[in-house]
């Protein structure tokens, strides 16, 4: 049914790099979720009402809150979908995280009011009646929210939206609390306890666990989270294909929603030419631009290639900064020769996860070298890179 939705509303639905198609299948997915949301919270609302059961009452309002969810995730893809201006520059994509967080938000205070509800019927317990009528109810919901689950999150891993990541963990989370519920009516008829207020209580700590996680996840987006290692890979792959790069380093990407911007210093031979250098930096810039969503922008490195004085300290230096830790790399490596002693010009660059911080590995290559030859005086720069 996902699938025929998408048919019959989204036009041109493969084309997701599209704004435009972005923006079509966050308002299906908001319209949606509107519609299946204010069924079961009337359904839910008025059953519990009739039937003096809290927990479905308040699992009816929890619909009804997510209605508020959808809302704000179809205004987030409404507004992410401008085109960058003069106060964005770089767009609007990340009002998606923004919607994201407002959902999150939502999600934690109906958390907190069922919380105190259900608290309070534990304190003065109410009588609950039984209903065949209200496990139907509930048992659609469960059928209706695991499908919303599987629905958003197809269509957030289709577009990679973070704002329908987050409706879909809602969806499930609902899906949960809700089976919950059905399972303290059935216990509480049966055996004559009333877990009414208990599961309201579990009810409550399921959705605001759900709110905690979406709100964790967007939070890392929005303060800039590292994009994952396989797209680095993917980058640095691309880079190293071009005839003349030598090697790479400082590489550094920043997400803005689906649209990434990097920059990179490439290595190449310095007797290359000013001009060949930049026509090389221009290619590289434009073969991304051309084929993925990475905006480039690359810095040309000249050094020195062929010269068996400067290979041989080089090859020294990488064997003592990688004895500290396999993981480390060098790079912009040169040497001055002076009357007594050698300077070693270089950059070391360090995984963010590394157990030891840039003064450290300072001070353990510069006393890695005092045992190896006095004259030769190591003047490293130290740096946190991505992988």
């Amino acid at each position: 049914m996902g699938r025929l939705l998408v048919k019959l509303f989204v036009k041109d639905s493969e084309n997701v790099e599209s704004e435009k198609v972005r923006g079509a299948y966050g308002m299906l997915a908001g319209v949606v979720g509107i519609v299946i949301n204010v069924l079961l919270a009337v359904g839910k609302i008025c059953v519990g009402t009739i039937f003096g059961a809290l927990s479905v009452t308040a699992d009816g309002f929890n619909n009804l809150t997510d209605c508020g969810s959808n809302v704000v995730s179809v205004i987030g893809f409404k507004v992410a979908g401008k085109p960058a201006d003069k106060e964005h520059p770089y767009g609007h994509q990340r009002m998606e995280y923004v919607a994201a967080m407002i959902v999150s938000f939502i999600v934690l205070v109906v958390a907190i009011e069922l919380a105190v509800e259900s608290v309070q019927k534990l304190i003065e317990p109410q009588p609950s009646e039984f209903s065949v009528v209200t496990i139907v109810v509930l048992a659609v919901s469960v059928l209706c929210k695991l499908w919303m689950f599987l629905f958003n999150r197809s269509l957030a891993k289709r577009i990679g939206s973070t704002a329908l990541k987050a409706t879909a963990t809602d969806s499930i989370s609902d899906a949960a609390a809700t089976t919950a519920v059905i399972v303290a009516l059935v216990i509480s008829h049966f055996t004559s306890v009333d877990l009414d207020g208990v599961m309201g209580l579990v009810v409550a700590v399921l959705i605001a666990a759900a709110g905690v996680g979406i709100f964790k996840s967007t939070l890392s987006q929005l303060l800039g989270k590292a994009p994952d290692r396989a797209v680095i890979e993917d980058i640095k792959q691309r880079v190293l294909g071009f005839d003349g790069v030598l090697r790479l380093h400082d590489l550094n990407v920043h997400s803005y929603g689906k649209k990434l911007y990097a920059s990179v210093h490439v290595e190449v031979d310095e007797r290359m030419s000013i001009v060949q250098g930049h026509d090389l930096a221009d290619s590289i810039e434009r073969d991304f631009a051309a084929h993925t969503e990475v905006v480039m922008v690359v810095h040309v490195d000249p050094v020195s290639v062929d010269d068996p004085v400067v290979e041989r300290y080089r090859d020294m230096t990488l064997g003592v900064v990688q004895a500290i830790d396999p993981s480390y790399s060098i790079h912009d490596f040169r040497i001055v020769n002076g009357v007594s002693r050698v300077n070693l010009i270089f950059d070391v660059a360090i995984p963010y996860e590394s157990k030891l911080d840039e003064q450290q590995v300072k001070e353990r290559i510069i006393k890695a070298f005092e045992s190896i030859d006095k004259r030769l005086c190591p003047m490293p720069t130290v740096e946190k890179q991505l992988g």
